[in-house]
């Protein structure tokens, strides 16, 4: 990777002109313009880093007063009249989807926006933007995602998936440090298990690779604790029994590990993260029903059978604290467990019961924008404020996105017609939702 813009210039030593080597990290995804406010002696960035402001040269290479007054010469400002650290301010405040077309404007533009310098400030001054991300099977049953802004209620176009994952069942998904979105493990239909990790930076939007895991699996659990990835069970090809090995990423160190295996083989089917403690429920090797919790804490599993995990139906979310469930198919209605009762009760019911069929079950549950959100296959999002359960928000989502899907089609009408005969047009569910926040 070539250094950010605006390097130290060339040195004379002993007559003869040294260029100040240039720093170099696979881990660095930014580019932050020598121009701007940046502290020289910041650790260099790797996924899951808090703040981003990459040196452009070796901390020890001091840059003299004259390279900076020359440089701040010849550079022009990111905004006319105005010094760089008020044109940041102006600039940060503009709505993120309106950031690809600040990227064109010019180089030190493209610069600013493709570097964590910039989205730091966003977040540190509560102007990050939060989307939904959804992926979801087409027609030829291939997989593909979008994003929804629910500020402007549009439906995104996004850089397609990696290959390997265009035809994958049972990955994981996963959000790390919030603006990382990660696809891992899974089954393709030509090399079978993988242990491929790839992610999306949401804010240069492309995708990249990260270290694979150390076990191949697909149809797994998957949480993030304290920002670290936790993988446990599944399936792998060649092996007859359900898996109980379990392994952790850390990005701050960009390496995966194992931790301690689970007492029995599992396929789970239901996984919640809920005060502090990852729960998993799915069918072993003998498609029995069994359930085990992770603690982080002493790093161990053990079984689990109370009525939490008994009354537990998908799909759910801890949320402020409280855990919930789906208490119908649509996600009308809500339950939530009480801990000092030890049970499920009845939490909400929305009253707008929408219909059972396949397109209209609740799919997700997601925390947006400090509110519960429910996502449903037909891509339809209710919005429900917990703190007053008469606030609940019908999202015109459903109708916005048939808008766009027709907007962006172009199949023909034999392809359309052979797909509604064969019935694979039904097999349309969502597979992950997540949420990024830019």
């Amino acid at each position: 990777m070539r250094a950010a813009a605006g390097g130290a210039p060339p040195r004379r030593a002993g007559g003869i002109r040294v260029r100040a080597p240039l720093v170099e990290s696979v881990s660095c995804y930014c580019r932050v313009d020598g121009g701007l406010k940046t502290v020289v002696s910041a650790r260099k960035f790797v996924p899951g880093a808090k703040l981003c402001m990459q040196p452009d040269i070796i901390p020890n290479k001091r840059k003299s007063r004259s390279s900076r007054k020359e440089r701040s010469q010849t550079q022009s400002p990111l905004l006319p009249g105005l010094p760089d650290e008020l044109a940041i301010s102006c600039l940060m405040r503009v709505a993120r989807v309106e950031h690809p077309n600040m990227r064109l404007v010019c180089k030190r533009w493209n610069r600013l926006l493709s570097g964590n310098y910039y989205y730091s400030l966003r977040k540190k001054f509560g102007m990050a933007e939060e989307w939904v991300y959804v992926f979801k099977r087409d027609r030829d049953q291939k997989l593909s995602w979008y994003a929804f802004d629910p500020v402007n209620q549009l439906w995104k176009s996004l850089p397609p998936v990696p290959p390997e994952y265009l035809e994958a069942v049972g990955f994981g998904c996963a959000v790390l440090n919030g603006c990382y979105l990660y696809l891992f493990g899974g089954k393709d239909p030509v090399h079978g298990s993988m242990r491929r990790v790839v992610f999306y930076n949401a804010r240069i939007n492309k995708w990249l690779r990260a270290p694979d895991m150390l076990q191949k699996r697909h149809f797994f659990g998957s949480c993030v604790i304290n920002n670290c990835l936790y993988v446990a069970g599944g399936e792998c090809e060649g092996i007859q029994r359900t898996l109980r090995s379990a392994e952790v990423y850390d990005p701050n160190r960009n390496r995966w590990s194992c931790i301690a295996e689970m007492s029995t083989g599992m396929v789970p089917s239901n996984g919640v993260v809920h005060d502090g403690k990852w729960f998993l429920k799915g069918l072993n090797s003998h498609r029995q029903v069994v359930s085990e919790v992770y603690l982080p804490a002493s790093k161990m599993w053990s079984a689990t059978g109370n009525e939490m995990v008994t009354g537990w139906r998908n799909p759910s979310i801890s949320f402020n604290g409280r855990l919930y469930s789906a208490d119908c198919r649509d996600g009308c209605k809500l339950r939530v467990y009480n801990t000092e009762t030890g049970s499920w009760i009845r939490f909400i019911d929305t009253r707008h019961h929408l219909g059972s069929s396949r397109a209209l079950e609740a799919a997700a549950f997601v925390s947006l924008n400090g509110k519960l959100c429910i996502i449903r296959n037909n891509m339809s999002i209710t919005l429900i404020d917990v703190s007053d359960r008469t606030t609940v928000t019908e999202v015109d989502s459903a109708r916005i996105w048939e808008a766009f899907a027709r907007k962006g089609q172009h199949r023909s009408f034999m392809a359309n017609l052979w797909s509604t005969i064969t019935g694979r047009n039904l097999k349309t569910d969502i597979m992950h939702c997540q949420v990024l926040q830019v």
